[in-house]
């Protein structure tokens, strides 16, 4: 019994490249379709991650001041949410999971103040700008300084900052 040399035959040789260079061709389209995916999910799992983290801070903190409120006076406004605002990401190149990761820290840094009465922290500002600036922040071997650009205090905290990469 003998096998044709399909091999032999220019239609098949081109047949079975155009399928091996198919089969490449497709598998470097998945492995790209799953790396973007991937991103995706991450960056969603650590910004979900960040809210959980600064939700469950603010209830502590909520409940913390609820307990103190018999003894406040009512007229006082306290301090609710903290939000974080880099004037140059773009700038430095910051992509989303690095800028949710200073959120995290920087809130982390300055937590205290939520249930704080807004006078209380409107009197400590150089205080709450110098934990900031004084503060450094490494991610991926960079060590990161911020500037406070603006703040703003009222029931929400909102803090503008420029980043500054160290030496």
């Amino acid at each position: 019994m003998h096998i044709p040399p399909y091999f032999k035959k220019k239609s098949w040789q081109h047949f079975f490249v155009g399928v091996l260079c198919g089969s490449v061709l497709s598998y470097f389209v998945f492995i790209l379709m799953y790396g973007v995916m991937y991103e995706q999910l991450l960056a969603e799992k650590l910004e979900l991650q960040s809210e959980l983290s600064e939700l469950e801070s603010q209830n502590e903190a909520l409940l913390e001041d609820n307990k103190d409120l018999d003894e406040k006076s009512k007229k006082s406004i306290d301090v609710e949410t903290i939000d974080i605002h880099f004037a140059n990401a773009k700038d430095l190149r910051l992509d989303r999971l690095i800028t949710h990761q200073f959120e995290s820290m920087i809130k982390e840094e300055i937590d205290h103040i939520i249930g704080q009465d807004t006078e209380v922290v409107s009197e400590s500002d150089e205080l709450l700008i110098s934990t900031i600036e004084n503060k450094a922040f490494s991610i991926d071997d960079f060590t990161y300084y911020f500037e406070v650009w603006r703040l703003s205090i009222s029931k929400k905290v909102k803090i503008t900052l420029k980043a500054k990469i160290s030496n």
